[in-house]
């Protein structure tokens, strides 16, 4: 209950209200059925009343977390939830590190494993190409002994139709 919400204390006014008369005015009901109850006025002038302070401590304890709790006590139960909340988050925010960096681990491992392959492919690449190198290499020494050795049989040739005395030998020289 805050001081702005009383309208009528009739149940907290003591049965004989003169000493307090000058400070609460007595609202008469039009009818005869309700009881006569009394208004605050000018209460911004007697804030140290003990009325006053009576509604204070009234209104602060109905307006605590739970019916016995003082503001001390809800500032305490509210430290405590935001404790528990930044205790809560900074759990959730390890636990969210820890996966980051085990995904992290794991793309690294892939990444090594590619690497590795990627190293053993080009060593066969390598290897491969070392082989046709050489198979080219040798075709090319074959080619040019084989060239080699039709010249000289052409050679051969040559000198056993100008040598010979076949006239067989003078027919092959025109094919």
């Amino acid at each position: 209950m805050q001081p702005s919400e009383v309208t009528g204390l009739h149940y907290l006014i003591p049965s004989n209200p003169s000493p307090y008369s000058s400070h609460f005015g007595m609202i008469t009901p039009q009818t005869t059925n309700m009881p006569p109850t009394y208004q605050i006025n000018r209460i911004g002038n007697y804030i140290n009343h003990p009325l006053y302070n009576n509604i204070q401590e009234i209104s602060s304890q109905s307006s605590g977390f739970s019916g016995n709790s003082t503001s001390d006590e809800a500032d305490e139960q509210q430290q405590s939830i935001i404790n528990e909340r930044k205790q809560r988050r900074m759990i959730s925010n390890r636990e969210s590190a820890r996966r980051s960096r085990m995904r992290k681990q794991k793309h690294l491992d892939e990444l090594w494993s590619q690497v590795v392959w990627l190293r053993n492919e080009n060593h066969q690449l390598i290897d491969k190409l070392n082989h046709v190198s050489e198979s080219h290499d040798k075709a090319l020494q074959e080619n040019s002994q084989l060239k080699e050795e039709a010249t000289e049989l052409r050679q051969m040739i040559s000198d056993m139709q100008l040598n010979s005395p076949y006239s067989a030998f003078k027919d092959l020289e025109d094919v």
